[in-house]
Protein backbone atom coordinates (compact mmCIF):
# COMPACT_ATOMS: atom_id res chain seq x y z
CA UNK A 1 0.00 0.00 0.00
CA UNK A 2 1.64 3.24 -1.16
CA UNK A 3 -1.12 5.68 -0.25
CA UNK A 4 -4.73 5.94 0.83
CA UNK A 5 -7.17 5.80 -2.05
CA UNK A 6 -4.70 4.02 -4.33
CA UNK A 7 -4.85 0.38 -5.48
CA UNK A 8 -2.48 -1.95 -3.67
CA UNK A 9 0.65 -2.88 -5.61
CA UNK A 10 2.42 -6.24 -5.55
CA UNK A 11 6.19 -5.93 -5.72
CA UNK A 12 9.36 -7.78 -4.72
CA UNK A 13 11.01 -6.79 -1.44
CA UNK A 14 13.71 -8.30 0.72
CA UNK A 15 12.57 -11.18 2.91
CA UNK A 16 12.00 -10.04 6.51
CA UNK A 17 14.68 -10.94 9.03
CA UNK A 18 14.13 -11.19 12.79
CA UNK A 19 15.16 -8.00 14.50
CA UNK A 20 15.52 -9.51 18.00
CA UNK A 21 15.73 -12.95 19.60
CA UNK A 22 12.03 -12.60 20.51
CA UNK A 23 10.73 -12.69 16.95
CA UNK A 24 9.83 -15.30 14.35
CA UNK A 25 9.69 -15.24 10.57
CA UNK A 26 6.68 -17.03 9.11
CA UNK A 27 5.80 -18.08 5.56
CA UNK A 28 2.23 -16.91 5.01
CA UNK A 29 -0.15 -19.60 3.73
CA UNK A 30 -3.46 -17.77 4.16
CA UNK A 31 -4.53 -14.30 5.33
CA UNK A 32 -8.12 -13.18 5.75
CA UNK A 33 -9.27 -10.05 3.90
CA UNK A 34 -11.83 -8.29 6.13
CA UNK A 35 -15.02 -7.11 4.41
CA UNK A 36 -14.24 -3.52 5.40
CA UNK A 37 -10.67 -3.60 4.01
CA UNK A 38 -11.59 -1.20 1.19
CA UNK A 39 -12.73 1.36 3.78
CA UNK A 40 -9.36 1.08 5.53
CA UNK A 41 -7.33 1.49 2.34
CA UNK A 42 -9.50 4.38 1.13
CA UNK A 43 -8.95 6.19 4.43
CA UNK A 44 -12.65 6.18 5.31
CA UNK A 45 -12.05 4.48 8.66
CA UNK A 46 -9.15 6.74 9.65
CA UNK A 47 -7.03 3.82 10.82
CA UNK A 48 -3.52 4.54 12.06
CA UNK A 49 -1.89 2.86 9.07
CA UNK A 50 1.13 4.69 7.65
CA UNK A 51 2.03 4.12 3.97
CA UNK A 52 4.10 2.72 2.44
CA UNK A 53 3.17 -0.49 4.24
CA UNK A 54 2.39 -4.14 3.64
CA UNK A 55 -1.10 -4.41 5.18
CA UNK A 56 -2.92 -7.47 6.43
CA UNK A 57 -4.31 -8.54 9.79
CA UNK A 58 -3.29 -12.02 10.99
CA UNK A 59 -2.30 -15.15 9.07
CA UNK A 60 -1.95 -18.91 9.03
CA UNK A 61 1.59 -19.89 8.12
CA UNK A 62 4.68 -22.03 8.71
CA UNK A 63 7.64 -20.95 10.81
CA UNK A 64 10.80 -20.31 8.82
CA UNK A 65 12.91 -19.00 11.69
CA UNK A 66 12.38 -18.66 15.43
CA UNK A 67 14.65 -17.06 18.02
CA UNK A 68 16.69 -18.88 20.68
CA UNK A 69 14.33 -17.82 23.47
CA UNK A 70 11.56 -20.02 22.02
CA UNK A 71 11.62 -23.45 23.72
CA UNK A 72 8.73 -25.22 21.97
CA UNK A 73 8.25 -23.64 18.56
CA UNK A 74 10.28 -25.08 15.69
CA UNK A 75 10.92 -24.22 12.05
CA UNK A 76 8.26 -25.94 9.95
CA UNK A 77 5.53 -25.68 12.59
CA UNK A 78 2.07 -24.73 11.31
CA UNK A 79 0.96 -21.66 13.26
CA UNK A 80 -1.55 -18.85 13.65
CA UNK A 81 -0.05 -15.35 13.75
CA UNK A 82 -2.05 -13.08 16.04
CA UNK A 83 -1.92 -9.46 14.81
CA UNK A 84 -2.50 -7.96 18.28
CA UNK A 85 0.99 -6.80 19.25
CA UNK A 86 1.58 -5.54 22.80
CA UNK A 87 4.50 -3.62 24.24
CA UNK A 88 6.63 -5.69 26.61
CA UNK A 89 7.50 -2.99 29.13
CA UNK A 90 4.13 -2.45 30.85
CA UNK A 91 2.24 -5.48 32.12
CA UNK A 92 -0.69 -3.42 33.42
CA UNK A 93 -1.55 -1.20 30.44
CA UNK A 94 0.56 -2.27 27.45
CA UNK A 95 0.44 -0.25 24.28
CA UNK A 96 -1.25 -2.09 21.40
CA UNK A 97 -0.86 -2.16 17.64
CA UNK A 98 -2.62 -4.35 15.11
CA UNK A 99 0.30 -5.38 12.93
CA UNK A 100 -0.21 -4.16 9.38
CA UNK A 101 -3.57 -2.62 10.24
CA UNK A 102 -3.92 -0.01 13.00
CA UNK A 103 -2.68 1.20 16.38
CA UNK A 104 -3.82 2.90 19.58
CA UNK A 105 -2.13 6.07 20.81
CA UNK A 106 1.48 7.19 20.44
CA UNK A 107 2.84 4.05 22.08
CA UNK A 108 0.90 1.89 19.67
CA UNK A 109 2.17 4.03 16.79
CA UNK A 110 5.76 3.35 17.91
CA UNK A 111 5.05 -0.38 17.88
CA UNK A 112 3.51 -0.07 14.42
CA UNK A 113 6.58 1.74 13.12
CA UNK A 114 8.78 -1.15 14.29
CA UNK A 115 6.49 -4.06 13.30
CA UNK A 116 5.23 -2.18 10.28
CA UNK A 117 4.27 -4.85 7.78
CA UNK A 118 1.39 -7.30 7.93
CA UNK A 119 0.17 -10.51 6.36
CA UNK A 120 -0.49 -9.63 2.70
CA UNK A 121 2.94 -11.00 1.80
CA UNK A 122 4.80 -14.26 1.27
CA UNK A 123 6.72 -13.84 4.54
CA UNK A 124 6.18 -11.77 7.68
CA UNK A 125 8.05 -11.00 10.89
CA UNK A 126 6.05 -11.59 14.09
CA UNK A 127 6.76 -11.38 17.85
CA UNK A 128 7.32 -14.88 19.18
CA UNK A 129 4.50 -14.50 21.73
CA UNK A 130 2.07 -13.85 18.85
CA UNK A 131 2.71 -17.25 17.23
CA UNK A 132 0.40 -20.12 18.22
CA UNK A 133 0.65 -23.76 17.08
CA UNK A 134 -2.24 -25.14 15.03
CA UNK A 135 -3.39 -28.76 14.84
CA UNK A 136 -2.08 -30.80 11.95
CA UNK A 137 -5.58 -30.92 10.42
CA UNK A 138 -5.37 -27.18 9.69
CA UNK A 139 -2.75 -27.93 7.03
CA UNK A 140 -5.47 -29.51 4.88
CA UNK A 141 -7.22 -26.15 4.43
CA UNK A 142 -5.24 -23.13 5.73
CA UNK A 143 -7.59 -20.73 3.92
CA UNK A 144 -10.52 -21.95 6.00
CA UNK A 145 -8.53 -21.65 9.24
CA UNK A 146 -7.74 -18.03 8.37
CA UNK A 147 -11.21 -17.34 9.81
CA UNK A 148 -9.34 -17.12 13.12
CA UNK A 149 -8.98 -13.43 12.25
CA UNK A 150 -12.72 -13.07 12.86
CA UNK A 151 -13.49 -15.76 15.43
CA UNK A 152 -10.74 -14.72 17.85
CA UNK A 153 -12.26 -11.25 18.14
CA UNK A 154 -15.76 -12.45 18.98
CA UNK A 155 -14.35 -15.07 21.36
CA UNK A 156 -12.40 -12.35 23.16
CA UNK A 157 -15.57 -10.32 23.63
CA UNK A 158 -17.43 -13.30 25.07
CA UNK A 159 -14.57 -13.95 27.48
CA UNK A 160 -14.61 -10.28 28.51
CA UNK A 161 -18.29 -10.57 29.39
CA UNK A 162 -17.78 -13.81 31.30
CA UNK A 163 -20.25 -15.84 29.22
CA UNK A 164 -21.15 -19.05 31.05
CA UNK A 165 -22.64 -22.30 29.78
CA UNK A 166 -26.43 -22.21 29.75
CA UNK A 167 -26.71 -18.42 29.72
CA UNK A 168 -28.71 -16.39 27.23
CA UNK A 169 -26.68 -14.07 25.05
CA UNK A 170 -27.99 -11.26 22.84
CA UNK A 171 -25.73 -10.48 19.86
CA UNK A 172 -26.25 -6.95 18.57
CA UNK A 173 -25.22 -7.05 14.92
CA UNK A 174 -25.81 -10.80 14.64
CA UNK A 175 -26.42 -10.74 10.89
CA UNK A 176 -23.02 -9.19 10.11
CA UNK A 177 -19.70 -10.86 9.43
CA UNK A 178 -18.37 -10.43 12.96
CA UNK A 179 -21.71 -10.72 14.75
CA UNK A 180 -22.54 -14.03 13.07
CA UNK A 181 -19.16 -15.28 14.29
CA UNK A 182 -20.18 -14.40 17.85
CA UNK A 183 -23.36 -16.43 17.41
CA UNK A 184 -21.42 -19.53 16.37
CA UNK A 185 -18.70 -19.10 19.00
CA UNK A 186 -21.17 -18.50 21.84
CA UNK A 187 -23.11 -21.66 21.02
CA UNK A 188 -19.84 -23.59 20.82
CA UNK A 189 -19.00 -22.28 24.29
CA UNK A 190 -22.27 -23.66 25.63
CA UNK A 191 -24.66 -20.72 25.57
CA UNK A 192 -28.18 -21.95 26.32
CA UNK A 193 -29.68 -19.68 23.67
CA UNK A 194 -28.60 -16.79 21.51
CA UNK A 195 -30.95 -13.93 20.62
CA UNK A 196 -30.07 -12.66 17.14
CA UNK A 197 -31.68 -9.34 16.17
CA UNK A 198 -31.36 -7.99 12.63
CA UNK A 199 -33.12 -6.58 9.58
CA UNK A 200 -31.89 -9.10 7.01
CA UNK A 201 -34.53 -11.84 6.94
CA UNK A 202 -32.41 -14.11 4.73
CA UNK A 203 -29.51 -14.10 7.20
CA UNK A 204 -31.84 -14.58 10.16
CA UNK A 205 -33.30 -17.61 8.39
CA UNK A 206 -29.80 -18.91 7.67
CA UNK A 207 -28.85 -18.62 11.35
CA UNK A 208 -32.05 -20.33 12.48
CA UNK A 209 -31.54 -23.19 10.01
CA UNK A 210 -27.90 -23.68 10.99
CA UNK A 211 -28.28 -23.55 14.78
CA UNK A 212 -31.83 -24.74 15.45
CA UNK A 213 -33.94 -23.87 18.51
CA UNK A 214 -31.05 -22.43 20.54
CA UNK A 215 -30.97 -19.55 18.05
CA UNK A 216 -33.76 -16.99 18.57
CA UNK A 217 -34.03 -14.59 15.60
CA UNK A 218 -35.65 -11.16 16.03
CA UNK A 219 -36.67 -9.03 13.04
CA UNK A 220 -35.96 -5.38 13.92
CA UNK A 221 -38.50 -2.66 13.09
CA UNK A 222 -36.67 0.52 14.14
CA UNK A 223 -39.14 1.20 16.96
CA UNK A 224 -36.94 1.11 20.08
CA UNK A 225 -39.61 0.07 22.55
CA UNK A 226 -41.04 -2.62 20.26
CA UNK A 227 -37.60 -3.98 19.37
CA UNK A 228 -36.50 -4.13 23.00
CA UNK A 229 -39.68 -5.98 23.92
CA UNK A 230 -39.16 -8.43 21.06
CA UNK A 231 -35.58 -9.12 22.15
CA UNK A 232 -36.70 -9.83 25.69
CA UNK A 233 -39.57 -12.03 24.54
CA UNK A 234 -37.30 -14.07 22.26
CA UNK A 235 -35.03 -14.89 25.19
CA UNK A 236 -37.80 -16.76 27.05
CA UNK A 237 -36.41 -15.14 30.15
CA UNK A 238 -33.73 -12.56 30.88
CA UNK A 239 -30.82 -11.81 28.59
CA UNK A 240 -27.82 -12.46 30.81
CA UNK A 241 -25.35 -10.73 28.52
CA UNK A 242 -25.28 -8.49 25.44
CA UNK A 243 -22.35 -8.17 23.06
CA UNK A 244 -22.44 -5.33 20.55
CA UNK A 245 -20.61 -5.88 17.25
CA UNK A 246 -22.41 -3.35 15.07
CA UNK A 247 -20.39 -1.63 12.30
CA UNK A 248 -19.55 2.10 12.19
CA UNK A 249 -22.48 2.72 9.84
CA UNK A 250 -25.01 1.66 12.51
CA UNK A 251 -26.74 4.35 14.60
CA UNK A 252 -26.09 4.52 18.32
CA UNK A 253 -29.81 3.89 18.92
CA UNK A 254 -29.41 0.34 17.58
CA UNK A 255 -26.67 -0.37 20.12
CA UNK A 256 -28.66 1.25 22.92
CA UNK A 257 -31.86 -0.72 22.37
CA UNK A 258 -29.92 -4.00 22.46
CA UNK A 259 -27.91 -3.04 25.54
CA UNK A 260 -31.05 -2.13 27.46
CA UNK A 261 -32.55 -5.56 26.82
CA UNK A 262 -30.10 -7.03 29.35
CA UNK A 263 -31.32 -8.19 32.74
CA UNK A 264 -30.73 -6.67 36.15
CA UNK A 265 -27.11 -7.42 37.12
CA UNK A 266 -26.45 -8.28 33.47
CA UNK A 267 -23.32 -7.51 31.42
CA UNK A 268 -22.88 -5.50 28.23
CA UNK A 269 -19.71 -5.74 26.12
CA UNK A 270 -19.04 -3.10 23.45
CA UNK A 271 -16.76 -4.24 20.60
CA UNK A 272 -18.29 -2.68 17.49
CA UNK A 273 -17.64 0.49 15.53
CA UNK A 274 -20.61 2.66 16.49
CA UNK A 275 -19.58 6.32 16.54
CA UNK A 276 -16.24 5.81 14.76
CA UNK A 277 -17.43 7.79 11.76
CA UNK A 278 -19.32 10.44 13.73
CA UNK A 279 -22.96 10.55 14.77
CA UNK A 280 -24.55 10.48 18.19
CA UNK A 281 -22.75 9.00 21.18
CA UNK A 282 -24.15 5.96 22.95
CA UNK A 283 -26.46 7.40 25.62
CA UNK A 284 -27.33 4.85 28.29
CA UNK A 285 -29.51 6.28 31.07
CA UNK A 286 -27.63 6.74 34.32
CA UNK A 287 -30.60 5.73 36.54
CA UNK A 288 -31.14 2.55 34.49
CA UNK A 289 -27.48 1.55 34.78
CA UNK A 290 -27.29 2.30 38.49
CA UNK A 291 -30.60 0.87 39.67
CA UNK A 292 -30.21 -2.31 37.64
CA UNK A 293 -26.54 -2.80 38.58
CA UNK A 294 -25.62 -3.31 34.94
CA UNK A 295 -21.96 -3.75 34.00
CA UNK A 296 -20.87 -2.11 30.74
CA UNK A 297 -17.41 -2.93 29.40
CA UNK A 298 -15.53 -1.89 26.31
CA UNK A 299 -13.21 -4.48 24.78
CA UNK A 300 -10.72 -3.92 21.97
CA UNK A 301 -9.44 -7.21 20.56
CA UNK A 302 -8.62 -9.94 23.14
CA UNK A 303 -6.02 -11.28 25.61
CA UNK A 304 -3.24 -13.54 24.32
CA UNK A 305 -4.76 -16.64 25.93
CA UNK A 306 -7.88 -16.21 23.78
CA UNK A 307 -5.86 -17.48 20.82
CA UNK A 308 -5.31 -20.79 22.59
CA UNK A 309 -8.97 -21.07 23.58
CA UNK A 310 -10.40 -20.44 20.12
CA UNK A 311 -7.93 -22.87 18.51
CA UNK A 312 -9.05 -25.52 21.00
CA UNK A 313 -12.71 -24.91 20.13
CA UNK A 314 -11.92 -25.37 16.44
CA UNK A 315 -9.67 -28.39 16.95
CA UNK A 316 -12.30 -30.14 19.07
CA UNK A 317 -15.03 -29.62 16.47
CA UNK A 318 -17.21 -27.70 18.93
CA UNK A 319 -16.85 -24.75 16.56
CA UNK A 320 -17.08 -25.81 12.93
CA UNK A 321 -15.64 -24.26 9.79
CA UNK A 322 -17.21 -26.48 7.13
CA UNK A 323 -20.30 -24.28 6.64
CA UNK A 324 -18.24 -21.17 5.90
CA UNK A 325 -18.08 -19.92 2.31
CA UNK A 326 -14.41 -19.35 1.50
CA UNK A 327 -13.10 -17.65 -1.64
CA UNK A 328 -9.32 -17.69 -2.04
CA UNK A 329 -7.26 -15.34 -4.21
CA UNK A 330 -3.54 -15.41 -5.07
CA UNK A 331 -1.45 -12.51 -3.85
CA UNK A 332 -1.25 -10.82 -7.25
CA UNK A 333 -5.06 -10.51 -7.22
CA UNK A 334 -5.15 -8.61 -3.94
CA UNK A 335 -7.25 -5.73 -5.31
CA UNK A 336 -9.79 -8.17 -6.72
CA UNK A 337 -9.88 -9.85 -3.29
CA UNK A 338 -10.54 -6.53 -1.55
CA UNK A 339 -13.42 -5.75 -3.91
CA UNK A 340 -14.84 -9.27 -3.53
CA UNK A 341 -14.67 -9.04 0.28
CA UNK A 342 -16.65 -5.78 0.24
CA UNK A 343 -19.36 -7.37 -1.90
CA UNK A 344 -19.46 -10.58 0.16
CA UNK A 345 -19.60 -9.30 3.71
CA UNK A 346 -22.38 -11.47 5.04
CA UNK A 347 -22.54 -14.18 7.65
CA UNK A 348 -19.78 -16.77 7.27
CA UNK A 349 -18.43 -15.27 4.03
CA UNK A 350 -14.62 -15.36 4.07
CA UNK A 351 -12.24 -13.83 1.55
CA UNK A 352 -8.67 -15.06 1.82
CA UNK A 353 -5.30 -14.34 0.20
CA UNK A 354 -3.11 -17.41 -0.32
CA UNK A 355 0.42 -16.14 -1.08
Amino acid sequence: MTGFGEPLRVQETADPAPGTSGEAVVEVLAACVPPYAAEVFDGVRNYALVPPVVPGVGAVGRIVHVGPDATRLRAGDLVWCDPTVRSRDDALTPDIALQGWSARGEGGARLARYLHDGAFAEFMRVPTENVFPLPAAAADDPARWAALTVHTISYGGLLAGGLEAGETLLVSGATGNLGSSAVAVALAMGAGRVVAPGRNRAVLDLLAERFGPRLRPVRLTGDEAADRAAMSEAADGPNDMVIDLLPPSAPSSAARVAAMAVREYGRVVLMGGVGMLGGDHLALPYPWLMRNSVTVRGQWMYPRAANVGIIRLLASGALGLTAERVRAFPLDEVNEAIAYAAEHSGAYDRTVLTP
